[in-house]
């Protein structure tokens, strides 16, 4: 119900057995682009590249995320010509997600996760560590999609 950071594919329930629907569901939601998405999609259907253009990603993270989302019925959509319109399927997610932020607000945002693991680490990080950490893995990621994009076109050029 996650993307798979090795391989880029959404993790099922049967590939991460063990894990609880409601983790899967949570591990689902914990990637910052597809909160995006899901918040865009809110607002009403929308294209691949409509989403690409409004939160400045790139069309194949774009459809990855999407293929995520619509892997755990939360995102569906309809075919019009050779476009694809896609919109939440779940309207209550949004509901869960605002819960979310009240959750957030009566804590005074007191929740700060491992950037690595998704886990609350063993030392308390302030606002600019998390900054910092999440700087890094967006570098890395970056690092990561020039070298797909390199490997991509050297098999094109061949």
């Amino acid at each position: 119900m996650a993307i798979d950071s090795d391989g880029g594919r959404c993790v099922s329930a049967d590939i991460a057995a063990g894990v609880s629907p409601a983790a899967a569901l949570f591990h689902s939601l914990a990637d910052e682009s597809r909160l995006r998405i899901v918040q865009r999609l809110a607002r009403g259907e929308a294209r691949v590249v409509d989403l690409t253009a409004e939160l400045g990603l790139a069309q194949s993270t774009v459809s990855k995320h999407l293929a995520c989302l619509r892997d755990c019925d939360l995102v569906d959509y309809r075919a019009e010509g050779r476009q694809s319109f896609y919109s939440l399927a779940r309207p209550e997610l949004m509901d869960l997600l605002a819960s979310a932020e009240h959750l957030l607000a009566v804590t005074g945002h007191a929740v700060v996760l491992c950037p690595v693991h998704g886990t609350r680490s063993g030392t308390q990080q302030g606002p600019a560590d998390a900054h910092g950490a999440l700087r890094a893995e967006i570098d890395h990621d970056l690092g990561r999609l020039a070298e797909q994009a390199g490997a991509i076109e050297a098999e094109g050029v061949s």
